[in-house]
């Protein structure tokens, strides 16, 4: 029997994707981002366990609220870290005509076998992604989360590549993600790719401090302030978000 690791549920979301969504949030990330507001999700073996028809069941309960727009978005922790799960919860979900996001930072990607072959299939069921390019330079990428960004740009090439819509989100950091070169190159990389939709920056915030203290971690950005208003708005104008077709303000 195919299960999913669960950490939390959220009824009424409305910043993971169109329209009012039934938010899951998966448990298990390898990454350790600096700025990460769920540290509590990082480890695989904690949380809830359910099958894709007990979750479906769940989210189909709050279906009456998602109008024309709204669907089902798996978030994290990580989702691709669990593929047969994301695999049959999809195609149940599809097999209702229900619209399905994943939000991911593309970290598992490979075009080796046989993460690459799940994936494409999983793409079939999949509407949209939202994917978060934390920097665009590897260093410092590496810097801001443990590990190297290349197969999660090649992930955006491959999406690309197939006409997946995506939304790319980048948070913004300073000290760390708000450099305007990287920006700059950020903006090049996004404008090679066809299939684009969205464009967010989303700007650093310290509301999962307590949680890194909860869990006994020193909290990396100890210090750092959430972005001003000026440099959002300088991070805007450089990433061009409003060429966007599906930018909202």
């Amino acid at each position: 029997m195919v299960t999913g690791n669960i950490h939390s549920l959220e009824s009424f979301g409305s910043v993971d994707g169109p329209g009012v969504r039934f938010v899951v949030f998966v448990q298990g990330c390898r990454m350790r981002c600096q700025f990460c507001h769920n540290p509590d999700t990082w480890k695989t073996d904690e949380n809830q366990i359910v099958t894709p028809d007990e979750l479906l069941e769940k989210a189909l309960r709050y279906r009456g609220y998602w109008g024309a727009e709204g669907g089902i978005t798996v978030s994290g922790g990580e989702p691709l870290l669990q593929m047969d799960f994301m695999l049959e919860f999809f195609q149940k979900a599809k097999a209702e005509g229900v619209h399905t996001v994943i939000d991911t930072a593309g970290n598992p990607f490979t075009r080796e076998e046989p993460f690459f072959g799940q994936f494409r299939e999983l793409m079939n069921y999949t509407d949209l992604l939202l994917l978060d390019i934390k920097e665009i330079d590897p260093d410092k990428h590496k810097k801001l989360t443990g590990f190297d960004n290349a197969n999660i740009l090649d992930m955006a090439q491959y999406l690309s590549e197939i006409g997946k819509p995506v939304w790319i989100r980048h948070v913004l950091v300073p000290e760390r993600s708000d450099f305007d070169e990287d920006l700059v190159r950020l903006d090049a990389f996004l404008k090679t790719l066809s299939n684009v939709q969205r464009v967010e920056v989303l700007p650093y915030h310290t509301l999962g401090v307590f949680k890194w203290k909860e869990l006994g971690h020193a909290y990396p950005l100890e210090g750092i302030d959430p972005p001003s208003k000026e440099r959002v708005e300088n991070a805007n104008r450089l990433l061009h978000t409003e060429d966007y077709k599906g930018y909202l303000k």
